[in-house]
């Protein structure tokens, strides 16, 4: 099942409830899509997105002073309204210094950790939760790199549905920890990395033992989606123009995956050209680029990294497993992916720092992608760019300390902290 930029609109299948059904992308067979408890297809595993039989246009979501963050694209979504945190309509900052220095004609930064728990992952959990209820659920769980169990921890708190979290141990960063404990989710510490956690937490979905809500959840990436339609909105309001580019970290690929859907839905809707679509162009760190290896070889299909490692923590993963749907609309959208080195991460964590934004490691690694392929002349001085940074500086305290400048001590009187100063 092709996952192009045609703009056609899919025909409802019988089962469509309001609309909306789940589809295979593999094979095309569809589902009702809340009789019953399903991640990926039951005729050949493959995964399954949320379709609509009618796809709103960027000009029907409402004009200024109507409902604001994920729930103002209620219109595009399978429900009507989430158990929400007021997520989404977050900032996309101007950053003049980067910009500069990069050489661009001009660079955005969408900073999806102003969201409540200070990620992306707020909008798929506020959409996912709600799903969840209308599954009749008591159990809710997800593998983690971090930002994923703090989301569902808080929206399954909001919920007062039990969750349970699954951690590589010693391979999240404490911040992250904390704000699952503190929501009151259950933590377990598996010895092994994201990718063994996935598995475990999926073997527990398919024996109903909780409800899956990591991106393998196709009702994950319809709120993940809405960084998308923000995107362009706020871009458009600011430069009178949509982006040309918007380059992203990539871990599980599923923001990849939710873009694209989203500008997909758009075309199919007559309000986005397919001309008009930004390139997708995913960064990975080196030491976890399944997803890059794959671009750069031309495979259709990611090779799983069993080993992996990188210090931006939120995409040390080796099977990304959207990447059905991620690779298309890189490839489809004119995008590329390039892999950046720690050392580039955390230089570009530092420069968005000096322009006044703070992010985790991770996030600073679009930056660090975008600042590559400037140099290597995959990306032109006259493109318009927006860079998604996904997770708050304070999600990685250690991090973002080992980053900056070291405290100075002084004596407990002025005239210390002057000699100092001179």
């Amino acid at each position: 099942m092709s996952l192009s930029l045609s703009g056609e609109r899919p025909d409802p299948p019988a089962d469509a409830a309001d609309g909306a059904w789940l589809a295979c992308i593999e094979c095309g067979a569809t589902y009702a899509p809340f009789e019953e408890i399903r991640y990926t297809c039951d005729s050949c595993d493959g995964l399954l997105e949320v379709r609509y039989e009618d796809n709103p246009a960027l000009e029907d979501f409402g004009d200024e002073g109507d409902q604001r963050g994920v729930w103002r694209y209620a219109d595009a979504l399978p429900v009507e309204s989430g158990v929400s945190i007021d997520e989404g309509d977050t900032p996309l900052y101007e950053v003049p210094t980067i910009e500069e220095e990069v050489g661009v004609a001009d660079l955005r930064i969408k900073h999806e950790g102003m969201n409540p728990t200070g990620s992306f992952k707020d909008r798929g959990m506020t959409l996912g939760v709600r799903v969840a209820e209308k599954l009749g659920v008591n159990r809710l769980a997800c593998a983690s790199t971090g930002n994923t169990s703090a989301a569902l921890a808080c929206y399954g708190a909001r919920a007062g549905t039990e969750v349970l979290v699954l951690l590589p141990e010693g391979k999240v960063a404490a911040g992250k920890v904390a704000q699952a404990s503190l929501h009151g989710a259950r933590i377990l510490e598996v010895d092994g990395n994201f990718d063994a956690c996935l598995d475990i937490v999926s073997d527990l979905a398919d024996r109903g033992e909780a409800y899956l809500l990591n991106s393998l959840n196709p009702f994950r990436l319809e709120g993940q989606k809405t960084i998308g339609l923000e995107i362009l909105e706020q871009f458009r309001d600011q430069t009178g123009d949509f982006p040309d580019r918007i380059v992203l970290p990539v871990g599980n690929a599923g923001n990849t995956a939710a873009l694209y859907k989203a500008f997909r839905e758009l075309v199919a809707a007559g309000s986005l050209d397919p001309e008009e679509v930004p390139a997708l162009t995913g960064v990975q760190a080196e030491g976890a680029a399944p997803m890059v290896e794959a671009i750069e070889e031309g495979n259709d299909e990611v090779r799983r990294w069993e080993e992996v490692e990188t210090r931006a923590t939120a995409i040390r993963i080796g099977n990304p497993v959207n990447a059905p749907k991620a690779l298309p609309g890189i490839r489809e959208t004119g995008g590329t992916a390039v892999a950046v080195s720690d050392e580039k991460i955390t230089d570009a964590q530092r420069a968005l720092a000096r322009d006044g934004v703070g992010v985790e490691p991770a996030s600073a690694a679009s930056v660090a992608g975008l600042r590559k392929l400037r140099e290597s002349g995959d990306i032109d001085a006259d493109e318009q760019v927006t860079c998604l940074t996904t997770g708050h500086l304070l999600k990685d305290p250690d991090a973002a300390a080992a980053a900056g400048a070291d405290p100075e001590p002084v004596p407990a009187d002025t005239e210390g902290v002057l000699d100092l100063l001179e």
